[in-house]
């Protein structure tokens, strides 16, 4: 089993039991992912033109399958999953959300910022996230109630990471790497100095987690499963994700899947939404 630091406060709640489990399915979904990656990559295209390849299906069979083999009576909604109405899914008061291959673009262009996502909801908030990102063995994971963790490989102690408060000189933003926005822009215009860091995947958000970097403003689309697992490191780590009226983002509240457009932010009493003109 993978080496997990808990503590009492998970320990009261027995869902956290399963966090090393999870971890475990984690990482073999990872290397079913490295497996083709360093291999050839076949893209297809699915309805809305997206891309998905070989490596998404498979991380994503190993995830539904072992979640359902762990908790047999907890639903799991994954990006690859069938369409499921949400007259079925507004009755679900616990259940796992997958992102199988955080990344589908980054993957297929190489660059190591993907991610494997797992993310256990209840009551339309995330308790359990983990994040582990494929190339380099790192994941980010936490439990409510216990902080957020760094792990650099199966096995390493775990280090807690938390936040950073704003400092108030140079601002260090993360930007998607391959879905940046004119609204983007226009909010980065806005705001004071700051450096932009282009990256991919959940791993903006986790670096807003362990305090390399201040603000995850997203003002283009994404679904639920893209945040949820590092929306729980954040939290757990003394951040906020929010929607751009700085309300907490929810889950499963709604029939569409879509977010709404999101700042992930390391400092919780900054008002980000004063830079939307």
């Amino acid at each position: 089993m993978s080496s997990v630091r808990t503590s009492s406060v998970v320990r009261s709640s027995h869902y956290c039991d399963w966090l090393p489990s999870v971890l475990d399915l984690a990482r073999s979904a990872s290397d079913c992912i490295m497996a083709i990656y360093n291999g050839d990559i076949a893209v297809h295209r699915k309805d809305d033109a997206s891309p998905v390849t070989a490596a998404d299906l498979a991380a994503h069979h190993v995830l539904v399958d072992g979640l359902t083999e762990l908790t047999p009576h907890l639903p799991v909604l994954s990006e690859e999953s069938k369409h499921i109405p949400f007259e079925e899914r507004s009755r679900w008061r616990r259940y796992w959300l997958v992102d199988p291959l955080d990344g589908t673009r980054e993957f297929i262009n190489r660059n190591g910022q993907f991610t494997v996502n797992v993310a256990l909801i209840e009551n339309h908030e995330p308790v359990m996230g983990v994040v582990l990102v494929p190339t380099t063995g790192v994941c980010y994971y936490a439990c409510r109630g216990a902080g957020a963790f760094r792990q650099t490989s199966p096995g390493a102690i775990p280090d807690q990471i938390h936040s950073r408060p704003f400092r108030g000189d140079c601002l260090v933003v993360a930007g998607s790497r391959s879905h940046g926005t004119e609204a983007l822009q226009r909010f980065l215009d806005n705001l004071p100095a700051c450096e932009v860091v282009s990256l991919g995947s959940a791993l903006k958000s986790c670096l807003v987690a362990e305090g390399k970097v201040d603000l995850y403003p997203r003002l283009g689309p994404t679904s639920e499963w893209d945040t949820a697992a590092a929306q729980c490191v954040v939290e757990e780590a003394g951040g906020v994700v929010t929607n751009v009226r700085m309300e907490r983002l929810r889950y499963n509240t709604k029939r569409s899947l879509l977010n709404p457009h999101f700042f992930v932010s390391g400092d919780p009493r900054r008002d980000w939404s004063r830079f939307l003109l």
